[in-house]
């Protein structure tokens, strides 16, 4: 059975585009959110998020725990925000390998933004037989396009809860807790 490489969903969240792009380009703050994410720590001087910036994640599923390492491929402020995930290891991410692309997009919508989380497979070398059966065994019984469509609903759900109690509907911006 060929793997459904993709999965995105996507949330109406009341507050600026800038307001919510600050908050998701900070990969230190996604632990607030993602139900496997723990926070990262960057990698050299996080003064702003940008283009290159490393950092490693820090994930939990039941109580394995490992850490991945990323880097950011698209760091526009307000339009678009995304890493690959190219590391993965215990507890310092030393297996380097292509394994995961995420992605946020950020779209003005009558006085709201419309946040649309995407996860791409970047196994793009393992066979599907193979993949299927690690990913099952890995997330107790899904594939990965399914588990992660449950985790983005999740991340989403969380992220609108918290930041449409944290700025009022015709706020946003300037003081959450981005790079810059």
């Amino acid at each position: 059975m060929p793997r459904t490489m993709s999965v995105s969903d996507s949330i109406l969240i009341r507050a600026a585009p800038s307001a919510v792009y600050e908050h998701l380009s900070d990969p230190r703050a996604m632990g607030r959110w993602s139900p496997e994410n723990l926070g990262a720590r960057i990698l050299g001087d996080p003064v702003r998020t940008h283009v290159g910036m490393v950092f490693d994640g820090r994930n939990k599923r039941g109580s394995f725990r490992w850490t991945t390492r990323c880097t950011v491929t698209a760091a526009d402020p307000g339009e678009r925000f995304a890493f690959r995930v190219h590391a993965i290891g215990v507890r310092h991410p030393r297996l380097a390998g292509a394994i995961a692309l995420w992605e946020y997009r950020f779209e003005a919508v009558d006085g709201s933004t419309r946040v649309t989380e995407t996860w791409t497979d970047n196994r793009r070398a393992w066979p599907d037989f193979l993949a299927n059966a690690f990913d099952r065994v890995a997330t107790r019984g899904h594939t990965f396009a399914e588990f992660q469509r449950g985790n983005i609903r999740t991340t989403l759900e969380r992220l609108k809860a918290a930041l449409e109690q944290e700025r009022p509907a015709e706020g946003g911006g300037g003081n959450g807790p981005g790079l810059g």
